[in-house]
């Protein structure tokens, strides 16, 4: 038995670098044979749990917010909020420079459900707005309901991201545990706040707006796409100047009075 110690480096790359110095370096007799123990073999079983935890985790999200909404429409706007959490989470692990663990894997999960929570708090104040019908558009509904839903949203990250921050800074023992956790959270909180209160409305303003409207808009937009084409090929023509000779054809091919 040959025993290590790992510090300041995650302990999945130190026995990919011990097995590649061993393969090119050593050469085994036969009838033996070199296995990885310790944690390491805790590593493994614990990576191969959380394969199955986290798609449970995930769907038992969804199905609790369809069963919330009874809406697979406003439960995927909703959902939106987990990838949203997601990049923050492995932002701030690269930025403090900490390694996936088991450890920052749980810390995902447990994100993930604080990271919805915003997100229903806004659909839901959205659907109580819509309700009274005091708003001639869905654009002044989305305006006014995010206003009055903003200290609520920051509160409910607030609470969460400081309640994990003294985890974040430890340097106790344990410490190698608690850090990867507390920041895959705190990150994923920050970026799930602030995107969910800029792409959440977005998506709700998208889905509830009535067809005519969203027909008259895309006309609108065809419209002025069309012009800035127009504009943009009689200034590429202006630039290119053309001769008699190949104007002549062109105005009696375009020319309906001509013709």
């Amino acid at each position: 038995v040959v025993g290590i110690n790992v510090r300041n480096r995650d302990l999945q790359s130190v026995v990919d670098e011990v097995q590649s110095l061993i393969k090119e370096n050593v050469k085994l007799p036969i009838g033996y044979n070199i296995t990885y123990g310790g944690q390491f073999e805790n590593l493994e079983s614990a990576k191969e749990r959380l394969l199955v935890a986290v798609p449970i985790a995930l769907i038992l999200i969804f199905v609790m917010l369809y069963f919330a909404f009874k809406s697979v429409k406003e439960a995927l706007m909703i959902y939106t909020a987990i990838p949203l959490a997601a990049v923050g989470g492995v932002l701030l692990l690269w930025l403090r420079d900490l390694p996936f663990s088991i450890s920052a894997g749980v810390g995902f999960i447990a994100l993930f459900g604080i990271a919805v929570l915003n997100g229903i708090v806004l659909i839901e104040h959205f659907k109580e707005l819509q309700k009274e019908g005091n708003f001639n558009n869905i654009i002044d509904l989305i305006k006014q309901g995010t206003q009055d839903r903003l200290r609520a949203v920051l509160l409910t990250a607030l609470a969460a991201a400081l309640g994990f921050l003294p985890m974040a800074i430890s340097t106790n023992a344990g410490a190698e545990v608690q850090r990867p956790l507390a920041t895959v959270v705190i990150g994923g909180l920050i970026t799930a706040t602030i995107l969910t209160l800029v792409v959440l409305p977005v998506l709700y303003a998208h889905f509830n707006t009535p067809k005519k409207q969203k027909a008259m808009s895309n006309k609108k937009n065809l419209g002025a796409l069309g012009i800035l084409i127009l504009l943009g090929v009689l200034q590429v023509n202006a630039q290119q100047p053309m001769n008699l000779e190949t104007l002549i054809p062109l105005v009696l091919e375009n020319n309906s009075g001509i013709k």
